[in-house]
């Protein structure tokens, strides 16, 4: 009889439980169903969204090779040459949240100064040589700049600009004291990415040895040899960057994919190296102005125009009449993923007014004590 009593209330249990279950079950179908409905909603939008963009970015992209041939063909670039509309924005329902959860999207870390440190050791048997103080980096940066024709003026605007006027020469972006994580491998005064390290030695490595060199002979007893193992180095980062073809792609898959590329980055930190990466960066920029027929010196802001969206771009940019660059949009000069990510682009609107941005910032930033120390340098 007990244990007849004892199956019974076991029965009872579960019968409970199961009715207790079944509100919780009912819930959930509501949500789920209701998470279809609006994912229903927003795939539909934001097709229809897409459909409309990819329209207006090849528009962009066919845009942009016509002006390529007439600049090739010294034809006259008109306001026609461009895409005169804003971008579409989306303005749908967001995407849902699945109320099942999904698995969140997992992205390799960036790399942090640490990393370019140790695999620039382990590769290539290389440790920078780090400034005894930010003073002294700054020194050397601006006597380099000096020596390859860079101004004070567009030296001291482009660190304002890209640093807020206060960064410090070994300043990683989006890396501070209560941040520890990378936004991107950026550093420097310049905020150089390490695909930039890459590319500069492949392709200006003789120049960079050649300074090194010079600064040898009349070096003495430690400090020769130091210097002599550093060039060694050189060498060898400069031989590992030109494995691959000198195409951006393949300097980009050398710096991020490989151990030997992300090293190359340290050398950004050398006190003798770092100065004459980050001007030549600047440099090539001017050359490639000069190069395309473009005498006049640049500003500061034109020359960040260049540094931020590429020679090809900012040359674009640089040349334009004003009265063309308040009516084109700065969409003509990104690619949709880039431009999305870049709000000044964004909010500017037209290329004008990124103009007028940059230089506001240059000026407000230029008054920092870290861009005084940087000017007082020259």
């Amino acid at each position: 009889m007990p244990r007849h009593r004892s199956c019974i209330a076991l029965i009872a249990l579960a019968a409970g439980l199961l009715l207790a279950a079944l509100p919780a079950r009912a819930q959930d179908g509501a949500a789920l169903a209701d998470y279809q409905a609006k994912l229903a909603q927003y795939t539909e939008a934001r097709q229809a969204y897409d459909a409309e963009a990819d329209v207006y970015w090849n528009a962009v992209v066919e845009k942009r090779r016509t002006r390529n041939a007439k600049r090739r063909d010294h034809v006259a670039i008109l306001l026609a040459d461009y895409v005169l509309t804003q971008p579409p924005v989306y303005a749908g329902p967001p995407r849902p949240v699945n109320p099942a959860g999904s698995p969140p999207e997992e992205k390799p870390p960036i790399p942090l100064i640490a990393d370019f440190l140790k695999a620039a050791a382990e590769q290539h048997g290389f440790v920078p040589q780090r400034p005894p103080s930010e003073i002294d980096f700054k020194r050397a940066y601006a006597k380099a700049a000096s020596a390859a024709g860079l101004t004070r003026d567009q030296i001291v605007g482009v660190y304002a600009f890209e640093t807020g006027g206060n960064g410090t020469y070994d300043m990683q972006a989006g890396v501070s004291a209560t941040r520890p994580h990378a936004i991107s491998p950026a550093i420097g005064y310049n905020q150089l990415l390490s695909t930039n390290s890459v590319s500069i030695l492949a392709e200006s490595g003789p120049r960079l040895l050649a300074a090194l060199r010079q600064k040898t002979k009349t070096a003495t007893g430690d400090t020769r040899f130091a210097m002599e193992r550093k060039i060694e180095a050189l060498k060898r980062m400069i031989a590992f960057s030109r494995s691959v073809p000198d195409h951006w792609n393949d300097h980009d898959r050398l710096a991020k994919t490989t151990a030997g590329g992300m090293g190359i980055h340290a050398a950004i930190l050398d006190i003798d190296i770092g100065p004459l990466l980050q001007v030549q960066k600047l440099l090539n920029s001017v050359l490639f102005a000069r190069a395309k027929g473009y005498s006049a010196p640049l500003s500061a802001a034109e020359l960040e125009l260049m540094n931020l969206t590429g020679d090809g771009n900012g040359i674009d940019m640089v040349t334009m009449p004003q009265t063309m660059r308040e009516r084109v949009p700065t969409a003509n000069f990104f690619q949709q993923s880039g431009y999305e990510r870049n709000p000044v682009a964004r909010r500017t609107g037209v290329v004008a007014g990124l103009l007028a941005d940059i230089e506001g910032k240059m000026m407000r930033a230029s008054q920092s004590p870290g861009a005084k120390d940087l000017a007082a340098a020259f």
